[in-house]
């Protein structure tokens, strides 16, 4: 009988210790979470292609001789700038100026005769084929003097375009053939910007789609332009395709053979985005917690919702949301775990969808993290 009535005591006192220790660790377990939240907002996005690309003046040629001649006169000097038709290069011409001067003679003397050809026709004086006889000689001694035109002509070098001419590759008095090249010529005052892309960006690759350049060369100076012309086909090899762009070059800083980064900006649209820290990956599915008001008068305003989502690109610190929410909706970023579905939540501080904007005060993250490790 004591022994009883000891085991009943030493009961009690249990009960004591214990009963407000359990009933603690409900109340904790039904208080509210805090956690800290997000708004679903629409952004601004874009698939950024990058590539790596080549610089190539807009027009550019070697300056080549088409005659055996020699060299009297350089009207250029290294690195200069020229306008179309300014001459660059003049060579021995005394006989082919001779030829030409004799044949300008022939030809007006023909043009005499065939005017007074022309003049005893019309009175019958001479026959019909006299006169395509003098019709002929005419045109015959015209012809041989735009022939020798054109020869004296190939002896003056002109700048086809207007740029800037390379290094100088002969000297007065030097004798050059034909395709030996005398300088070149890089119009630079825009540049092709040739670049590959991988074949699955087929589709977003377009005429006039803007991009970005820069090079370490140039302290990564970012030049704009837009894309120009697509290639006709796709190399087999690499399974790639060749895009080509145009650079504004005003200052003449880019030049031929630089090797720049490019980023193409395609797929320009606006879209949902959330922080990838709210998304809880179960295999290869996506969810959130979605939260929604709580209609529970004296309770925390939120309720969890734990909804599947359905995400397009990743970016840094983000991802887009294709579907599963809807804009203004808001959904937990940290404090996910120890949530559950349908427990009440208050929100301790928003977070902003944009990376650069940290809305959550350094005090509110530690507190939670706190919360979390109990």
């Amino acid at each position: 009988m004591p022994l009883l009535l000891g085991m009943r005591l030493f009961a009690c006192v249990i009960l004591v210790f214990v009963a407000p220790a359990f009933a603690q660790k409900i109340e904790r377990t039904d208080a509210p979470l805090s956690v800290i939240a997000q708004s679903v907002e629409p952004r601004e996005l874009q698939n950024n292609i990058e590539a790596l690309g080549n610089l190539r003046a807009y027009e550019s040629t070697l300056i080549t001789a088409k005659t055996t001649k020699t060299v009297t006169h350089i009207r250029f000097d290294d690195g200069q700038r020229v306008n179309k038709g300014d001459i660059l290069v003049e060579m021995t011409n005394a006989e082919e100026t001779a030829l030409m001067d004799e044949a300008r003679l022939t030809a007006d003397e023909a043009k005499k005769q065939l005017e007074r050809t022309q003049s005893l026709a019309k009175t019958g004086a001479i026959s019909a084929s006299v006169l395509d006889e003098r019709t002929r000689e005419s045109q015959t001694a015209y012809a041989r003097f735009l022939s020798v035109q054109a020869r004296l002509k190939d002896l003056v070098i002109a700048a086809p375009f207007s740029g800037v001419v390379g290094l100088r590759n002969v000297s007065e008095g030097s004798l050059i053939t034909p395709g030996q090249t005398i300088t070149t010529l890089n119009d630079d005052s825009r540049m092709k910007l040739d670049f590959t892309v991988p074949a699955i960006y087929l589709r977003s690759l377009r005429i006039g789609l803007p991009i970005e350049a820069q090079s370490n060369d140039l302290g990564n100076k970012i030049f704009k332009g837009k894309i120009f012309s697509l290639d006709n086909q796709i190399d087999e090899a690499t399974r790639s395709i060749k895009v080509r762009a145009i650079l504004d070059n005003p200052n003449h800083e880019l030049q031929q053979g630089l090797l720049m980064t490019v980023v193409a900006h395609a797929d320009i649209r606006k879209a949902l985005v959330i922080s990838e820290s709210a998304l809880v990956p179960m295999g290869s599915n996506n969810f959130v917690f979605v939260l929604k008001p709580n209609k529970t008068e004296g309770v925390a305003p939120w309720i969890a919702e734990k909804r599947q989502i359905y995400i397009g690109q990743r970016y840094k610190g983000l991802v887009e949301v294709e579907k599963g929410l809807q804009a203004g909706e808001k959904v937990v970023t940290h404090g996910l775990q120890k949530i559950r579905v349908g427990q009440a939540v208050k929100i301790m501080a928003e977070q902003s969808n944009d990376p650069a904007k940290k809305t959550e005060s350094l005090t509110e993250l530690l507190q939670l993290k706190k919360q979390e490790g109990k």
